[in-house]
């Protein structure tokens, strides 16, 4: 104890405030040491007990369904699963639909969230930008027991809804452009040549400390007239093995519905489309610091869409082929719009979903989580001058920056 006494009285002893300072921040540093190597061990392996402290539930592994039958040939092998949660389907699934990845309840689902109808908690409005071209508004809100989910409106000025349908479904331009630099690797495992219902293998890139993650997902579109129902949901498929490294994510949902909206020129013509993108995943990194990483750096990612289907429609109007993700994106299962809107009459839901205005937290509301952020923050500016906390930020952002930007 004496020691330590005259190891604090040497350090005031300084002639000058900032020979003070010097002294504190060397006697800091192997705090600090120690406290970053807790964090990178606490994210790759956290007890049950420190889930529960920081309002985490522990990841549990999906239950496989039984097995269906398929609907053809080209079709086979695919399993019907729910990884989202969702109230009652308005009509009985298709027989059509029976044995595909994606399916008729996973429209009813994502025309609620649309219609701000499917129940969940309200929307707190988080961000509203506008470039020349584009204008792009955000929310978000967390449920009990899950991730956040993200909801944001993009509306590109003369853009029609089959281009930028087309610009979303093509992974073979999202690898050569590099508008989404996280896409690393892409593969077809399956595909349904009458619905054009897809199961692909993604692995996207993560920040450095952090191991990239892979993807199994099923996607599919509706057309309804002119507005594209897409949906993109992960799904588990026993038959591609788990590894350490890419990390796989179980739980993922990235879908969008696409439309053709009134121009903002003021002549009233609909030369506009907007994208209303639903997100939310399971990525592994401590929720609050996603949060913070999701606010912070969601607009730098947002920005580099723009660019990219600028880009898509020079060379769709040099008359570059299609790739063959892009042309699956034709082949869609046709929907009546009136038929939609009856099926939704007939289900009911439990809230409206108003947004609100994001209002700040009591500082006494969580303490634990106060402390994890806090710490990070901390932890990043000091050891990498804030290297660490652009790579958190940028690599978790760009997970909800756009439709699929996963």
């Amino acid at each position: 104890m004496s020691a330590l006494l005259d190891l604090l009285l040497g350090v005031f002893r300084q002639p000058t405030l900032g020979g003070v300072a010097l002294e504190l921040a060397s006697l800091a540093a192997p705090l600090w040491l120690a406290a970053l190597v807790g964090l990178i061990i606490g994210w790759a392996w956290r007890p049950r007990w420190a889930l529960a402290v920081v309002g985490e539930a522990p990841p549990e592994t999906p239950a496989l369904p039984p097995p269906r039958a398929t609907a053809d040939d080209s079709c086979r092998n695919n399993e019907l699963v729910a990884v989202v949660p969702r109230t009652a389907v308005a009509a009985a699934t298709p027989v059509e639909d029976e044995g595909l990845a994606v399916d008729t309840g996973d429209l009813m689902h994502l025309r609620r969230l649309v219609e701000e109808k499917d129940g969940g908690p309200s929307w707190i409005h988080m961000m509203d930008k506008t470039l020349p071209t584009m204008r792009y508004q955000a929310w978000r809100r967390d449920p009990e027991g899950g991730p956040p989910q993200y909801r944001s409106s993009t509306i590109f000025e003369d853009a029609s809804p089959e281009v930028v349908r087309d610009f979303f479904w093509d992974d073979e331009f999202r690898i050569k452009n590099t508008w989404d630099d996280m896409l690393l690797q892409h593969e077809t495992l399956e595909e349904c040549t009458k619905t054009g219902t897809m199961v692909l293998r993604w692995v996207r890139k993560f920040p450095f400390f952090c191991s990239d993650r892979e993807y199994i997902i099923g996607r599919r579109i509706w057309a309804s007239g002119k507005t594209y129902y897409c949906v993109t949901k992960g799904v588990p498929r026993p038959s591609v093995p788990r590894c350490n490294k890419p990390r796989r994510v179980d739980v993922y949902y990235s879908s969008w519905c696409i439309r053709p909206v009134e121009s903002r020129n003021g002549d009233g013509s609909m030369t506009a489309c907007e994208v209303l993108l639903f997100h939310h995943e399971e990525m592994g990194i401590p929720r609050e610091i996603a949060k913070l990483g999701v606010r912070q750096g969601m607009w730098g990612c947002v920005k580099r869409i723009e660019p990219g289907l600028r880009a898509y429609q020079i060379a769709r109007t040099a008359g570059e082929p299609l790739s063959k993700c892009a042309a699956m994106a034709h082949v869609n299962t046709k929907v009546d719009p009136d038929e939609l809107i009856t099926a939704e009459d007939k289900t009911e839901a439990s809230s409206t979903n108003n947004a609100e205005a994001e209002k700040p937290k009591h500082w006494t509301g969580n303490i634990p989580k106060v402390i994890l952020v806090g710490g990070a923050v901390a932890l990043a500016c000091t050891f990498d001058h804030g290297l660490l906390t652009k790579a958190l930020i940028f690599g978790t952002a760009r997970r909800f920056a756009g439709p699929g930007r996963r």
